[in-house]
């Protein structure tokens, strides 16, 4: 028998709410949650503004010990992987921990924790030899990004594999992907798998204003994030994450799980050109979105929304409209396309999972989140991208894309279950 994968649980800490109703509230009701930046003082930098999460830890359930040993990304990840958890009905006591797998994304891992520390230590930059004793016992835990993995599988009391997907900007799309295929090989039965990053800090700023890649409007941050806008100048930076239980399908069904989508196709593809150039054709893009369609024995006038990478650059904005063009054809005219980065800006490597529980969700109530800020119309981007408004929109399947430094190009298909796109299942590898 095929083993399948299917979303059960969703959690979630975004900009605009922490939980899965309040993001889902954001996205519906087309509100941005981008703003001047309030976790530094920014005044020195090109890019002032940024989507940061109202997040108070202590609210959230983490013990000052949690808190304290905890980069933020890692308290992000831990508290979304409880929420989903919570939604799923899983009895975690229940399942032998060795079938419990940990997949979890993140781009810069625990960039806040080291940069504090480096401030510490080096007394805010005027020391060149910094002195370790003035470091956090747990220092070195900020310097793996495995870190971020393993303190969910602590949480879960995950015992089977538990691993850090780092690829740049699509690390949300392919941690998920990885824990479907643990799913489908039979390495696990449930994977909690998503994505989390913290990167709102003085170093991330000073790198993305040094190649211009974020927006310098800082005068007016709530509609600084503009993708598909002929009035676009860049991204807004965020951060945030989502956390999903993916578990084998004949399972949930035989427990009666409540179902979000089942995963039919994922691929990824490199374009070996240029860190952070795109080749105009958006060949790559196409390619992976081909393959995760093979995958899913799925012609593309099967796919019903796109939930677009959108970061709102004029390079990526351009890029992913010609692949969606060159792997649809005609149909990528006649199907909604948009960007939640309009409302909750570019979490780096965890806006992947955070977009694919917005598909998974957009399914289950049948509703296209809006690409807010969209008002003038760039004529080389000339797709049904949703302006401003959701829209009630019939939808079986959904295709999520990513984009990342380095060249990534990853494809994730969603089916809603029950459907006869979801029954035709992947092809065997």
């Amino acid at each position: 028998m095929t083993r399948r994968a299917v979303i059960t649980g969703v959690g979630a800490v975004v900009p605009g709410g922490v939980g899965r109703e309040a993001f889902w509230r954001t996205l519906s009701e087309g509100r941005t949650a981008t703003r001047r930046i309030t976790l530094f003082d920014p005044a020195a930098f090109r890019s002032q503004v940024a989507a940061e999460v109202d997040f108070d830890p202590a609210a959230a359930g983490l013990t000052p010990r949690q808190v304290r040993r905890m980069d933020r990304a890692a308290q992000f990840a831990v508290v979304s992987a409880r929420e989903a958890v919570a939604d799923s009905g899983l009895d975690l006591a229940a399942l032998a921990p060795e079938r419990l797998a940990v997949s979890i994304g993140s781009a810069v891992g625990c960039t806040m924790g080291l940069e504090e520390e480096y401030v510490t230590l080096s007394d805010s930059g005027r020391k060149w030899l910094v002195d370790h004793e003035y470091g956090v016992p747990h220092l070195y835990g900020y310097m793996v990004p495995s870190t971020l993995a393993a303190e969910v599988g602590r949480e879960v009391g995950a015992e089977g594999p538990v691993a850090l997907v780092s690829t740049g900007c699509t690390s949300g799309l392919d941690s998920i992907g990885h824990a479907v295929q643990l799913i489908e090989e039979g390495s696990a039965d449930v994977a909690l798998a998503g994505a989390t990053d913290a990167p709102i800090s003085p170093i991330t700023s000073a790198c993305f204003d040094a190649i211009k890649a974020t927006t310098p409007s800082n005068d007016d941050p709530e509609h600084a994030s503009r993708p598909f806008d002929g009035e676009r100048d860049g991204f807004v930076l965020a951060e945030g994450s989502a956390v999903m239980v993916v578990e084998e399908r004949e399972a949930a069904l035989a427990r009666g799980a409540r179902i979000y989508a089942e995963i039919v196709g994922f691929a990824g593809r490199s374009n070996a050109y240029h860190m952070t150039g795109l080749k105009p054709d958006g060949r790559e893009m196409a390619e992976a979105i081909d393959v995760a369609l093979g995958q899913a024995r799925l012609d593309p006038t099967a796919v019903d929304y796109v939930n677009a990478h959108g970061s709102g650059t004029k390079q990526n904005d351009r890029h992913e409209t010609a692949a969606f063009k060159r792997s649809l054809g005609q149909h990528a005219y006649d199907i909604p396309v948009s960007s939640i980065k309009s409302m909750v800006g570019h979490s780096l490597g965890a806006i992947g999972s955070i977009e694919v529980a917005a598909c998974a969700l957009a399914l289950e109530r049948q509703v296209v989140p809006p690409t807010a800020n969209l008002t003038t119309k760039d004529p080389l981007c000339d797709l049904d991208y949703v302006p401003v408004t959701a829209r009630e929109h019939a939808m079986d399947v959904v295709l999520s894309v990513g984009s990342g430094f380095g060249g990534f190009q990853t494809a994730m298909l969603l089916a809603r279950p029950g459907t006869a796109a979801a029954a035709a299942g992947r092809s065997t590898r």
